[in-house]
């Protein structure tokens, strides 16, 4: 047998072949999945700064304008777990590769649409499409990357989304206002098609992938052992209610933002997702505020930040909605970062799978947000869409709140446990 010394070696081995910052091919993964990551969010997102002018094409509502935001973050909630499972089989890499050619060529087809079912159905298949990258990213750069550059990595990824979903909504935005919506539809496919080819380019082949089993039965035990734990549970949950504030906000603030008293153009509708900046910051400090407040601290300073700004939007100056706004995005994913960020903390077997779930509630989230928040808008306004936002905080509050319970009672058994067991050794001593 191979003795301890020779068994770390074969580990330092592996590891000194993973990529890290200034070794060959870790810039290349870098901006390869920097670019994915663009990719994804601009097309997942595409219809979202556009609403307003796809509802006056079709003669529709906005809440049925929001399905082609929601069916395409829907159909993402419910393949993210099983294309991950088909990525073990497969390999990430090819997994990602296929995810975005197929939402790229259905990119270039939606501009086409007939009729509003048929955009629907179309985002709904790219949305589904899409599902294959995020877990399948996630996994390469754990298998990939060396641990001490994880972090960074994820960093990356996670920034390319968010460019992706502010960049893919101005592109439209200003697109709309010269040429139309199917002209803004057709750019951002153009892009993403630019996107994806940089990708495939770029990003070296994997090294580390050892392919896995696709039993169902494996499958929905790790899923059932997750579903069963109370405190994934209630990530979860946070994850989707924070999503659900956040879907509606910005599915509708086109509709307010057109309206009397703004009555803002287009192109300058969707530069307001320039916002999205300030989530990246938030996300990034998430981690600093973990450790001077605690998660639970973390959380209900998120929730504040979130509940103040929704209820500043409901004010008739621009710059107190925008400022609303920035408040929003900010409480949005700093939650979302700590929630996120606490799942693979939680979870001691199956974090893939345990990742795989929160995403699911995550774009649930997001698609029960955007179609809610476009119905409340359409039976009471904007107050109607900032009282749905401020009943899923309040389910945030409760949620951590019962967590605190729940947790001081585990640590009061765990005291009256530790004591029954000790003072039997201590009357013996």
């Amino acid at each position: 047998m191979p003795s301890a010394s020779t068994k770390a070696a074969a580990t330092d081995a592996v590891a000194d072949t993973r990529l890290s910052p200034g070794r060959p091919g870790y810039r290349r993964m870098s901006f390869a999945l920097f670019a994915a990551g663009v990719a994804t969010f601009a097309l997942l997102y595409a219809t979202q700064a556009l609403l307003p002018a796809v509802s006056a094409d079709f003669g529709v509502s906005a809440s049925a304008a929001s399905w082609t935001v929601s069916a395409a973050t829907g159909a993402l909630a419910l393949c993210v777990l099983p294309l991950s499972a088909l990525s073990e089989r497969f390999g990430r890499r090819t997994m990602m590769t296929a995810s975005l050619a197929v939402a790229v060529a259905l990119g270039l087809l939606v501009p086409f649409a007939p009729s509003l079912e048929w955009l629907v159905a179309l985002r709904a298949v790219q949305g589904a499409a899409l599902a294959g990258l995020p877990a399948s990213a996630m996994a390469y750069l754990a298998e990939e990357v060396r641990p001490k550059a994880l972090v960074a990595a994820i960093g990356l990824f996670v920034a390319g989304n968010s460019i992706g979903g502010m960049s893919g909504r101005i592109v439209t935005g200003w697109a709309a206002q010269l040429w139309g919506w199917r002209a803004a539809l057709a750019a951002v496919g153009l892009m993403a098609l630019v996107c994806a080819v940089v990708f495939r380019l770029m990003i070296p082949k994997a090294r580390h992938f050892a392919t896995g089993s696709l039993s169902p039965r494996t499958l929905a035990r790790t899923v059932g052992t997750h579903l069963s734990d109370p405190l994934l549970m209630r990530l979860y949950a946070i994850g989707a209610l924070f999503m659900t504030v956040f879907g509606a906000v910005y599915t509708v603030i086109g509709y307010r933002l057109v309206e009397a008293p703004f009555s803002l153009p287009q192109g300058v509708i969707g530069s307001i997702f320039l916002v999205y900046l300030v989530g990246t910051v938030s996300s990034a400090a998430a981690g600093k505020l973990v450790g001077r407040m605690g998660r639970r601290g973390a959380l209900y300073l998120a929730v504040a930040t979130t509940a103040a700004g929704l209820l500043l939007s409901l004010s008739d100056a621009l710059a107190g909605v925008l400022l609303g706004l920035v408040l929003i995005t900010a409480g949005f994913f700093a939650g979302h970062a700590v929630a996120s960020s606490s799942v693979s903390r939680t979870a001691k077997t199956g974090r893939a799978q345990a990742s795989a779930l929160y995403q699911s509630a995550y774009y649930l989230g997001s698609s029960a947000g955007g179609t809610l928040g476009a119905v409340a808008f359409h039976a009471g306004g904007w107050a109607g869409t900032v009282l749905l936002g401020l009943v899923a905080v309040l389910g945030v509050v409760s949620l951590t709140l019962y967590g605190t319970h729940a947790a001081r009672v585990q640590n009061r058994k765990s005291r009256e446990t530790y004591n029954h067991t000790a003072s039997p050794r201590v009357l013996r001593a």
